[in-house]
């Protein structure tokens, strides 16, 4: 998934502390899909979104977020994609749940 929303940089809105509108990110068809952010996650020098699906989304439950990381390849294209590496994608929610235990 990519976002196409040009004039903002993908970064900009992540970190955004204000920010509370949904992030519209286009599946490969171009479908528009709307996602709440979670959390923003480093791990191991990378930088990961977790986003919450604001409909409901095959293959998805309605408790469950996904993991996308920060695609920085391209300066001029910076995008989020869905961590495809399961092991990675539980570190970094084992690193939200961490984080979630230690506000408490």
């Amino acid at each position: 998934m990519e976002n196409q929303e040009e004039e903002l940089n993908i970064l900009d809105v992540l970190l955004d502390e204000d920010n509370e509108d949904p992030i519209t990110l286009y599946d490969d068809k171009d479908n528009a899909v709307k996602f709440e952010q979670i959390a923003i996650i480093p791990h191991e020098n990378k930088l990961y979104a977790i986003l919450k699906p604001v409909e409901e989304m095959e293959g998805v439950a309605d408790d469950e977020a996904i993991v996308f990381h920060v695609d920085e390849t391209d300066p001029d294209d910076i995008a989020l994609r869905v961590e495809s590496n399961e092991e990675i994608a539980t570190k970094v929610f084992d690193q939200y749940y961490k984080l979630l235990d230690e506000k408490k």
